[in-house]
């Protein structure tokens, strides 16, 4: 059992299911989490599930004017100290290019890409002071294959992919490690808008021939976000059943 005792961790988009299955794997590591998402409902939930170390904030990533303030927030709660940013929050709004409109590629950019730029940029600002720290980010099978409707996904999927690697070599030299975990098609709330036939063809290109759970990426964040992985920067985890292979 691995344990992340003592270890600070924000984690975004906690409301969703993998940020669910995330965040109790986390909880279990005995890891202190500000969980975080939009849906006030959901973040209740959480608040009653978990009684000890974990603690809410509804906050829309989208909103970059409050990025800042909202980790100078994260960090005075940590008491100045964050140990790991995990950036799962993520959105899609898929459309044939020639038919994509300018809000609908804007605003994947702007959430996915931006303001997980954001967001790292003002923690590693923290990290710095303590020389030490992990940045995940949740990136997308997607963002290494493309996919038919999804060239604003894959952009800035793929986009995360070439930022984290910049970051890595960056903060190498202050202990701050910078990873991606990219999933395939896990069980989820756009997987499970998928229709049935396409649902078994895409099992049919899988080498494990099913669908992924979310504790499957859950289970990789909780492996970079501990001791294990202290020797491992500007990495990729493939959590894909074997679709693809890098």
């Amino acid at each position: 059992m691995i344990d992340l005792k003592n270890l600070n961790i924000i984690l975004t988009g906690a409301t969703g299911i993998i940020g669910n299955s995330i965040l109790e794997k986390l909880h279990k590591a005995n890891a202190n989490i500000i969980a975080t998402g939009t849906n006030q409902d959901k973040l209740d939930s959480i608040n009653l599930k978990y009684k000890n170390n974990v603690k809410t904030k509804k906050f829309d990533i989208s909103n970059h004017s409050l990025i800042e303030k909202f980790i100078d927030e994260c960090s005075d709660d940590f008491n100045s100290k964050i140990d790991i940013l995990i950036n799962n929050a993520g959105i899609t709004f898929d459309n044939l290019t020639i038919r994509m409109k300018d809000h609908e590629w804007n605003k994947v950019i702007d959430l996915n890409l931006t303001s997980t730029f954001l967001l790292t940029k003002n923690t590693i600002k923290k990290m710095l002071k303590n020389k030490n720290g992990k940045i995940i980010n949740i990136t997308s099978i997607v963002g290494h294959t493309g996919n038919i409707g999804q060239a604003n996904y894959a952009a800035s999927k793929s986009g995360l992919i070439g930022m984290s690697k910049s970051l890595a070599l960056e903060y190498g030299k202050k202990n701050i490690k910078v990873n991606c975990i990219s999933p395939g098609f896990i069980k989820s709330e756009m997987t499970s808008k998928i229709n049935e036939t396409f649902k078994k063809n895409l099992e049919e290109k899988i080498s494990l021939a099913r669908l992924g759970e979310p504790e499957d990426v859950a289970n990789a964040v909780i492996f970079l976000s501990s001791g294990l992985s202290d020797y491992i920067s500007g990495e990729t985890i493939h959590v894909n059943g074997g679709m693809y292979f890098s």
